[in-house]
């Protein structure tokens, strides 16, 4: 189950002994994702009072933990080890253990391992919290400036370019703003190929989130591959989500005209027919209706 609340109603209810895991329970820690001071005071409580911090890097995690003088013995649970380890920590956790777990920066679950131990903790009836903190993805949205009413989540590309660009144009139909991630080594190849695939889309390049040297760079790919250099620090993309004419069924000349065609047979009057398929084709009348008269 999830559950939600202040530390203290936490740690109320673990001492009353409730729910199947003897008191124990699964932390999911969010962390600053560059500024330090964004850690809120239930993080830091939540790492001071759990038993132990699984994390992904024990030296980055470990620089979090120095910094607010917390002692927490720390343990390696990246991609390559916890899945082997999963059944221990479950075991510990039934037997009244409380476990965090922390990503090296943001949400633990999005978009690394944690998720397949929130997974396995609620299949065992185990009980999870979460405590939040930044999201890299969250903070880009925002920082773009992009229309984000919808957004997909897409998390690291293919390395290859071929793959880029396939996996780019199923992504080109989402109807949506999209948001990748992306070293800084790659990210002037990769603006290239998201230029070919989507070369009138409006792009955020966001780095730096929450540090000193936060900077944020918009305009379509092709611009922003040029103009990107050297970079430090991790990028996020932001692609705006598409237009109403990206969005709309490719029609060949011959559909049109079989349209025409069968509106005309049906009986169909040239004004009215020009009107339905101007909207159902996302064409303008105008132009449907000169075509009309021709076949007419």
């Amino acid at each position: 189950m999830l559950r939600d609340g202040t530390s203290d109603a936490r740690s109320e209810g673990r001492a009353a002994g409730a729910g199947a895991s003897a008191n124990g329970i699964l932390s999911m820690v969010g962390t600053p994702i560059g500024n330090l001071s964004d850690a809120s005071p239930r993080v830091v409580e939540t790492l001071r009072d759990a038993d132990a911090v699984l994390c992904e890097d024990t030296r980055v995690t470990g620089k979090l933990l120095a910094h607010f003088g917390i002692r927490t013995p720390l343990e390696r649970a990246d991609e390559n080890v916890l899945a082997s380890r999963i059944p221990g920590i479950l075991e510990r956790i039934g037997d009244g253990a409380h476990i965090a777990f922390a990503s090296d920066a943001g949400m633990p679950g999005v978009s690394d391992p944690g998720q397949r131990l929130v997974d396995a903790a609620l299949d065992a009836g185990l009980p999870v919290e979460v405590i939040p903190g930044p999201s890299a993805v969250v903070c880009a949205l925002v920082a773009s400036g992009l229309p984000m009413e919808r957004f997909f989540f897409e998390g690291f590309l293919p390395r290859k370019a071929g793959a880029q660009r396939e996996r780019l144009g199923l992504l080109a139909a989402i109807p949506g703003a999209l948001v990748i991630y992306e070293s800084p080594r790659r990210v002037a190849a990769t603006l290239g190929v998201i230029a070919e695939v989507m070369p009138t889309r409006q792009v955020s390049l966001v780095r730096e989130l929450t540090k000193l040297h936060e900077e944020v760079q918009r305009g379509v790919a092709s611009e922003l591959a040029e103009r990107v250099g050297d970079l430090k620090g991790e990028c996020v993309l932001v692609i705006a989500p598409p237009s109403k004419e990206e969005l709309a069924p490719q029609v060949t000349a011959a559909d049109l005209d079989d349209a025409i065609r069968a509106g005309l047979a049906a009986g169909e009057s040239k004004s009215s027919l020009a009107k339905r398929l101007a909207k159902e084709l996302s064409r303008p009348k105008s132009e449907i209706y000169d075509r009309i008269l021709e076949l007419g």
